[in-house]
């Protein structure tokens, strides 16, 4: 019977707020980015629209180790990437402007694609090689300009809670203008919303952010620090329910 009763707030509440709350944030986005605001209209925003889906989803989320970080450096975030909310989870709670390295078919979704590409987040498009350099190029320009950036290296969400192997573009912006690497651990959002679910259940979400690394502490070789980042983030995640 609750669970009759949650999917019904879900349909009739939840969701027509959630589309009003984007249409809004995706409108403000744009005007403010137009305006020359996009610095701050690309992030702040979307931190309420992100935790207004996770309290109208009755999904807590809890961070450890904001010390680790500083608001006035550059990174380079890396994450697991369980499901949906790792979205709204990092974008929410993080505390640290960045912009998004995101699949180019999200450019597509009305309003979020529009927003998306006015406040500078980049599409990774892997269609053909010039297509990948393009891609290179524009988060290079972002991070040129003293931006932080957040990417979820393993190129999709889980099928089973597991971490997949991380691909290297992460790793090769972070080597190109030595910044920081930032590894965070996302754990609970595959049990909130896993990639084969259309509506979330309620729950706990944590994000760990752990100690920045560099590639010196990996001995300056670009496959090493890929895996020992990916052993880091591992290393904290729990195991997914079955």
């Amino acid at each position: 019977m609750l669970t009759i009763l949650y999917r019904v707030y879900q349909i009739l509440i939840m969701c027509p707020l959630i589309a009003v709350s984007t249409i809004l944030t995706a409108t403000f986005t744009v005007i403010g980015s137009a305006m020359g605001f996009g610095r701050w209209c690309g992030y702040y925003p979307e931190v309420l629209w992100s935790r207004l889906f996770c309290w109208l989803n009755f999904v807590s989320v809890s961070v450890t180790g904001r010390e680790h970080i500083d608001t006035s450096t550059s990174y380079v975030f890396v994450a697991n990437h369980q499901g949906a909310y790792d979205i709204f989870t990092v974008y929410g709670y993080l505390g640290h402007n960045f912009r998004w390295m995101m699949k180019a078919s999200l450019r597509k979704i009305p309003f979020v694609g529009w927003a998306c590409r006015w406040s500078k987040q980049i599409f990774m498009d892997n269609s053909t090689p010039s297509a990948t350099r393009h891609t290179m190029q524009e988060a290079e320009k972002v991070l040129s300009g003293g931006m932080s950036m957040v990417i979820f290296p393993e190129g999709a969400r889980t099928w089973d809670g597991k971490m997949r192997p991380f691909k290297r573009g992460a790793f090769k912006l972070a080597s190109e203008f030595d910044l920081p690497i930032v590894p965070m651990t996302i754990n609970g959002a595959f049990d909130v919303m896993p990639r084969w679910r259309y509506l979330p259940l309620p729950g706990h979400i944590s994000l760990t952010i752990h100690r920045p690394v560099t590639f010196a502490d990996f001995g300056g070789d670009l496959q090493k620090t890929a895996e020992g980042v990916h052993e880091i983030i591992e290393n904290s995640l729990a195991k997914p329910r079955k």
